[in-house]
């Protein structure tokens, strides 16, 4: 069975990424946070149990020299943060067999089609999807998502600021269409309101981490 870890990252530029943190820190320093985050973060999560492909932001950064050259790399592509998601959730089915290759220059590595999902008539194995900025990710922890979607529609990774983590389905081709729809975003309430966007699935709660959003939550990872 072919499973696939998505990591979205963004290209690291001063002021595009970690603004919170910048805010405390510096923008400079909470930039270069989240590039070596970002790099220490592919390096441990290597597998041969799942393969990894990154999500990139803004779609111009694909090709960046920043991200591992061996590595599978596809653009977020428009829209909010849950229609990205569910947008690269469903497309690792449409790469299935494919090997990644250094693209032509000024050419994306994969292109997005223009529809996704069910309507391909494509299906892959189960689908994991992760941020960057979790510094206490480990392989251990997505052995435990990929194992849980063995008897669970879907699965979730806990944040404690009532965010997550981690979201992964175990037949992505299958994701309702409204899933994603109304989350409150960076509140208390992402996950109650993502979970209610999939009644009836078996959902399974994994381990529980701290993602980093402001100084006060680095001595804590």
């Amino acid at each position: 069975m072919n499973r696939t870890l998505i990591i979205m990252v963004k290209e690291p530029r001063p002021g595009r990424v970690k603004t919170r943190l910048g805010r405390d820190i510096g923008v400079i320093p909470a930039t270069w946070w989240f590039r070596h985050q970002s790099d220490r973060l592919i390096r441990r999560l290597r597998d041969p149990r799942w393969q990894i492909v990154l999500a990139v932001a803004p779609d111009r950064a694909v090709n960046s020299r920043v991200w591992p050259a061996d590595m599978p790399r596809l653009p977020q592509g428009s829209g909010d943060l849950g229609q990205r998601m569910k947008r690269m959730l469903t497309m690792p089915g449409q790469l299935a067999g494919q090997r990644p290759s250094r693209p032509p220059k000024g050419r994306a590595l994969y292109a997005l089609p223009a529809r996704v999902g069910r309507s391909s008539g494509k299906r892959g194995g189960p689908v994991c999807l992760i941020g960057a900025d979790i510094p206490g990710i480990t392989r251990a922890h997505i052995a435990r998502a990929f194992a849980a979607l063995g008897d669970h529609d879907a699965v979730f990774g806990p944040a404690d600021d009532g965010g997550y983590w981690l979201v992964g389905a175990k037949h992505p081709s299958r994701l309702p269409h409204g899933l994603f729809g109304n989350v409150r975003w960076s509140t208390e309430h992402a996950l109650a309101d993502t979970l209610r966007t999939l009644p009836g699935w078996r959902i399974a709660l994994t381990d529980t981490l701290q993602d980093v959003d402001t100084a006060a939550d680095l001595p804590r990872c």
